[in-house]
């Protein structure tokens, strides 16, 4: 009986995949009820999180620069405790005056509207599983290897890939925009490195932090007709130092599991970006910082699409296979030791593909035992 059913689910999921017109499609073609591949069991939070809500928020940092007649080494100092405070707690924040445009991140995620939104016959070029394709589009990296598939596609462009690879949508955008999001991640990873008691070019300069990248992923959340039943995203990690994330100001739905005790919103606030400690970082600093698990759940109620856009930043190219990352040694000094073992980039991420989105951190797979 449960290898017939398992034969249903596969079958189930290669239809789907085979269309390659992403859940997307199935919106399209008038779906009333949510498929059996998409429904995900209740999370054990869900209980505790309107309670533990109230109690606990997401930090709102502002970056804005100030002269040094109005004490610009105090504001600095404040700058790096908020950051700090984040990165130890919560291990997200949003940052706000952090030099973006406001015009180019309301470019960034039209494309994205765009893209998802022209004819599946427009889109399907672009649709592959192949992970050597600097430029996927998909619905669900780990469809064939999670519990149950989520509500959501997605577009990933690798930081290599040229403007004639990505679909027009993109191309006027995407360069300048991981240009800019690079620039903000380079001023976020100093923060971060005085935050650790470090030089503020540590993490870039010396532990490669901003190596490559960063790599974008485009995500397309459709309207749900039965969001109870499944999720946008399951419950997870980043693989990555830092993430940067640009959400639209109109549907929400992120959350973040904050202390273990219930899920948060991360709540959308115009102009803003929001900033999340990854699993790396997390593994470096020897769980000084937190990389934080956070979900999008189905907001119900909505006839809008959700879209954002997550720049990743990760090693890239030969450093990827190449460079071990460990706890940082200037970080770990006796009686402490160190938490984890060293590992490389294509160790990690192949790792974390390979497991899917299962509710379980990848760093579990990285710690040693004590």
């Amino acid at each position: 009986m449960a290898s017939t059913a398992g034969t249903d689910r596969l079958a189930q999921l290669k239809a789907f995949d085979d269309t390659k017109a992403g859940v997307k499609g199935l919106v399209d073609a008038g779906v009333t009820a949510v498929p059996p591949i998409f429904h995900h069991p209740p999370d054990p939070h869900d209980a505790a999180s309107n309670a533990h809500a109230a109690a606990a928020t997401i930090p709102v940092i502002d970056l804005a620069s100030i002269s040094a007649t109005n004490n610009a080494a105090a504001h600095h100092h404040q700058l790096v405790a908020q950051v700090k405070a984040a990165a130890e707690t919560v291990g997200f924040f949003q940052v706000v005056n952090h030099g973006v445009p406001g015009e180019l991140l309301a470019r960034m995620l039209t494309s994205v509207r765009s893209f998802n939104e022209e004819p599946a016959e427009s889109r399907r070029p672009y649709y592959t599983r192949d992970p050597a394709r600097r430029v996927r589009y998909q619905s669900n990296f780990d469809l064939f290897h999670s519990p149950a598939a989520n509500w959501r596609d997605t577009i990933f462009i690798e930081s290599v890939a040229a403007p004639e690879e990505m679909p027009p949508a993109f191309r006027d955008v995407v360069p300048e925009y991981t240009r800019q999001v690079r620039a903000l991640g380079a001023h976020l990873l100093a923060l971060l490195s005085e935050a650790l008691g470090l030089d503020a070019g540590y993490l870039q300069r010396d532990a490669g932090c901003l190596d490559g990248g960063p790599a974008l992923g485009c995500h397309y959340y459709p309207p749900c007709p039965e969001p109870r039943l499944t999720l946008g995203t399951t419950r997870h990690s980043d693989p990555s130092f830092l993430t940067v994330l640009l959400q639209d100001d109109a549907v929400g739905g992120l959350q973040a599991l904050v202390g273990g005790g219930g899920w948060v919103d991360v709540p959308p606030l115009p102009g803003a970006l929001v900033v999340n400690v990854g699993d790396f970082l997390q593994l470096m600093s020897n769980d000084r910082f937190k990389s934080v698990e956070h979900r999008v759940v189905a907001v119900p109620g909505t006839a809008a699409a959700r879209v954002s856009a997550a720049c990743f930043f990760r090693p890239t190219g030969a450093a990827a296979s190449s460079r071990a990352y460990g706890p940082l040694p200037d970080l770990v000094n006796p009686p402490e030791a160190p938490r984890y073992r060293s590992v490389t980039t294509v160790e990690f991420l192949g790792y974390h593909r390979q497991k899917g989105l299962d509710g379980r951190s990848a760093l579990d797979q990285f710690r040693l035992l004590p």
